[in-house]
């Protein structure tokens, strides 16, 4: 698939049509799966296709979200895809009205929230899964001293490293290198705080 890189939001609408609950379920699903029908993601939230379909459609409105080739003779069926890599949000475009700080600041807590109860899923069924993975999972802290520069560096450097596993894993898997390969979330917080 073709996509841009990161999609940086700036605007108002785009990031209230991302930042709902169930659409942002939909985005990190269909960006997991690559491509799925709404029939598919339908059935991973528990929700009906026709709600699906329309969160869908919305989230294509934005451009978040695009049409895929389709991948079976049904033509009734609309195979969807992420239209970028990824997005990006940055604070410092939506600093310049009351507003647009209130819908960031909603925004990064659904997105907390939904990462946490990721990792909370990870942490009740963490008996279920091989040892081997439970010793490669794990969760820090890294208290440190940094500038604003610094920061900004590290944060480059761990999208790099990370852009880098990404590629392997998925070039091996393409490759056939299947045994053992699951999906893996990696949740990082680089954050500034005082004492």
């Amino acid at each position: 698939m073709s996509r841009e890189e990161d999609r940086r939001i700036t605007d108002m609408g785009t990031l209230k049509a991302l930042a709902h609950p169930l659409r942002m379920k939909l985005y990190r699903l269909l960006f997991v799966a690559e491509v799925a029908t709404a029939s598919q993601l339908a059935e991973q939230v528990d929700e009906a296709v026709s709600l699906v379909s329309y969160h869908l459609r919305k989230l294509s409105e934005h451009g978040l979200v695009e049409e895929a080739e389709p991948r079976s003779a049904d033509a009734r069926e609309r195979w969807w895809q992420p239209s970028s890599e990824g997005v990006s949000i940055r604070d410092e475009d939506f600093r310049d009205a009351p507003e647009k700080v209130a819908a960031h600041l909603a925004a990064s807590r659904l997105f907390l929230d939904q990462r946490t109860e990721m990792y909370r899923t990870y942490l009740d069924e963490r008996a279920h899964w091989d040892p081997e993975w439970n010793k490669a999972a794990g969760d820090s802290e890294a208290l440190l001293r940094l500038t604003p520069g610094e920061l900004a560096g590290l944060k480059d450097e761990l999208r790099a490293l990370l852009k880098r596993y990404d590629e392997q894993g998925r070039a091996r898997e393409a490759a056939g290198d299947t045994a053992e390969r699951e999906h893996v979330a990696l949740h990082v917080y680089g954050f500034p705080f005082r004492v």
